[in-house]
């Protein structure tokens, strides 16, 4: 390793030499953020920053919708996210110089028959019953907010606190703003492994170049469990769920849609400029990125029963994103049993929500050895088979300003 060649930190900042694994919309948040910190950051990305998962999601902040019996502890913590989105907003739009899009009409879930509003009634109840804040709609009420609704339509949900942001825009300014703090950024580089001695991270290995590091954080997505040199212990069980999506065209002076809308097999995010994603199909076809017919014609079929209109729209464009997948499809955060070396994956559905939290919870544990309550349980011990790995982290901070 000594014959490699050393990419030293750059100048300016006077913290920890942190190395960040991958430029996704977690990754360039904790970039973002320690940066901001005195942190002294390198971010690595395969591809283009923010150009994975993030660029193919559709940027639904919905921690009260898509609340599900059994993900108790993730309300928590999607909720505590939520929470930070509105001041996260504003303040990445000024370091940035950039809109990210963000738009608070709120979201509906719709019903088209009255089985789905029966199912649809039984969630709700649900939700209520977590201390939501949910409003039953009628037909007729429904269509007070989004006439161009079907015309079979058996009820709806209204959630105010459920809200959307542009996750392409939203890329884009955090790629600026993590730049604009100081931070390095190293796109089209693949990192060939981690380094490790003495049951530590050391940093990390690009090419023949050597990237020393205080701290190490492995925020790859979908392929975060393959990157060469991860110690078997480190090693997060995340793997890829594909996910098709579409963009339609409208008018953009006479939307269809002005609310995000979720009805059965669907959801459908409209945006200021006209753009009309509909989403996402759920696979369990490893990295397979073909489009297929039947993907997208369940799609649009789905999206045809909630809102007839979409037949007249333009398709305008057509993708296959990877969710970065965890066992019990909630994130992995924070440390593990490899010193300096830490984890941001696994988000599934809800990397864009989490992003707020994810930045705030590891770059707190970088700086002081502490992990915010809402994100303890979502630390890598919890799929540890030992006493040893189960047990509460007790924090070491990896340095500080």
């Amino acid at each position: 390793m000594d014959s490699h060649q050393e990419i030293r930190s750059r100048p300016g900042n006077s913290g920890p030499r942190v190395a960040i694994v991958g430029a996704g919309v977690c990754g360039l948040a904790i970039g973002w953020r320690l940066a901001q910190a005195g942190a002294r950051v390198e971010v690595f990305e395969r591809g283009q920053a923010g150009h994975g998962a993030t660029w193919a999601s559709a940027g639904m902040l919905a921690a009260a919708a898509e609340a599900e019996p059994g993900e108790e502890r993730l309300l928590e913590i999607t909720r505590w996210s939520q929470g930070l989105w509105p001041d996260f907003a504003r303040e990445l739009e000024a370091a940035s110089g950039r809109s990210v899009g963000y738009r608070d009409e709120g979201t509906l879930v719709v019903a088209p028959t009255r089985d789905d509003a029966a199912r649809l009634r039984a969630t709700y109840d649900y939700q209520n019953g977590l201390g939501l804040e949910l409003d039953w709609l009628s037909p007729a009420e429904a269509r007070r907010r989004e006439p161009f609704l079907g015309p079979n339509l058996a009820a709806a949900v209204f959630s105010a606190a459920d809200h959307q942001v542009d996750n392409r825009r939203l890329a884009e300014a955090l790629r600026a703003a993590f730049l604009t703090a100081g931070g390095g950024l190293h796109e089209e580089t693949e990192v060939t492994a981690i380094e490790t001695a003495a049951g530590r991270a050391t940093g990390l290995e690009v090419g023949n170049r050597r990237v020393a590091a205080d701290a190490v954080v492995l925020a790859a997505g979908a392929w975060s469990a393959e990157l060469p040199g991860l110690p078997e212990a480190a090693r997060p069980p995340v793997r890829p769920v594909k996910g098709q999506a579409l963009a339609l065209a409208m008018d953009p002076e006479a939307p269809l849609l002005t609310h995000v809308l979720w009805a059965p097999g669907i959801y459908m995010v409209p945006r200021s400029e006209g753009s009309l994603i509909v989403g996402a199909t759920v696979e369990e076809k490893g990295f397979d990125e073909k489009l297929t017919a039947g993907g997208i014609f369940a799609l649009l079929e789905a999206a045809w029963r909630a809102v007839p209109a979409i037949e007249e729209l333009a398709i305008d464009d057509m993708w296959v994103g990877f969710r970065p997948t965890s066992r019990d499809d909630a994130p992995i955060l924070g440390p593990t049993p490899v010193e300096g070396l830490l984890l941001a994956t696994g988000h599934h559905r809800n990397g864009i929500l989490l992003a707020p939290a994810t930045a705030h919870s590891l770059t707190r544990f970088i700086l002081s050895g502490d992990l915010p309550a809402p994100a303890r349980p979502f630390t890598l011990a919890r799929f540890a088979d030992t006493p040893a790995l189960s047990a509460p982290f007790a924090g070491h901070a990896i340095g500080g300003r």
